[in-house]
């Protein structure tokens, strides 16, 4: 491990120790805070080319072992509710980006273990199989060269998946094997979880583009599509969306709302401290798959993520 991480990692456990958490979670009873994950790994499996987004087995368990002694787990629905219920302790709902299938196997599995739910977003072009272009393009996430490349794929691409692969060919970016967990559920797998009772799903658009670089009627139809394809197929859809990439503007957030959405969520923003305030820009604590455990803890209770 880098000597820089060493220290970050000794600051945060002595942070911890400190007391601080506790005192912050305490004055932040009254609030809400909605944790988005992408995937959950099965041991022994190697992440996509983002590998922030693929979160290892034990990571996940430990984050949800902790959550339980210092948050009042709920389902979305119930925390976007008026009236979430009284406690002495914040609430907390999970929610899962892309339907990945070692979410939908490997994370519902730890969910069910501890009787929890989690809300996911699905976009259903990729159901069945489909992988997602930041996973099966070989690029350099995470560096200077790699940042360029995703602003390239949001903004000129669109987000489009076809688009940003012949963006990547360009750059002389190749195309890397995708493993299953990496891949996005199936239908029967949609369907198992919410037998389970661990899952309720949501919409994450029908073919995750940036909603913000949509004309008006490919956007129209981007949020339409998912929600007409969840109802056909599952009893119960969530009419939540989860903003593609976080990406979002005033002119999407009121588009999601003619679309009959009750509510949208971006990806950052932390704390969400009055839903009616603003519906369709609702924040999250979006965690990364190489947060420590005690990182995790201090910013569950409100440090660092307001």
């Amino acid at each position: 491990m880098p000597i820089r991480e060493r220290v970050k990692r000794i600051g945060e456990r002595t942070l911890l120790a400190s007391g601080l958490a506790g005192t912050r979670r305490r004055l932040l009873r009254d609030g809400r805070l909605i944790l988005g994950y992408h995937n959950v790994m099965p041991d022994g499996a190697t992440p996509g080319t983002d590998s922030s987004l693929h979160l290892p087995r034990q990571a996940f368990a430990e984050q949800l072992d902790l959550l339980m002694q210092t948050h009042r787990i709920v389902s979305l629905s119930e925390l976007l509710s008026d009236r979430p219920g009284p406690g002495d302790r914040p609430i907390a709902a999970i929610t899962f980006d892309d339907a990945y299938r070692g979410a939908l196997t490997t994370g519902m599995d730890e969910l069910a273990r501890r009787g929890l739910t989690a809300t996911i977003f699905v976009a259903p072009a990729f159901v069945g199989g489909g992988s997602f272009w930041w996973d099966d393009i070989d690029w350099p996430a995470g560096t200077p060269e790699g940042d360029a490349f995703r602003e390239r794929a949001l903004g000129e691409c669109r987000g489009d998946r076809d688009a940003v692969h012949s963006a990547a060919q360009a750059c002389g970016f190749r195309s890397r094997g995708v493993p299953d967990h990496a891949r996005c559920a199936s239908e029967q797998e949609l369907r198992d979880a919410l037998a389970r009772g661990v899952a309720e799903l949501a919409s994450h658009s029908w073919s995750h583009p940036n909603l913000a670089a949509l004309d008006e009627e490919t956007l129209a139809r981007e949020l339409a599509r998912p929600m007409e394809w969840l109802r056909a197929r599952f009893s119960g859809a969530l009419p939540v969306l989860a903003y593609p990439y976080g990406r979002w503007s005033e002119p999407v957030a009121r588009a999601a709302a003619s679309a009959g959405y009750m509510a949208a969520l971006r990806v950052d923003g932390g704390w969400l401290h009055a839903r009616a305030s603003a519906p369709y820009s609702a924040p999250r604590f979006a965690v990364p798959a190489g947060l420590s455990t005690p990182g995790f803890a201090l910013r569950a209770s409100g440090l660092f993520c307001h």
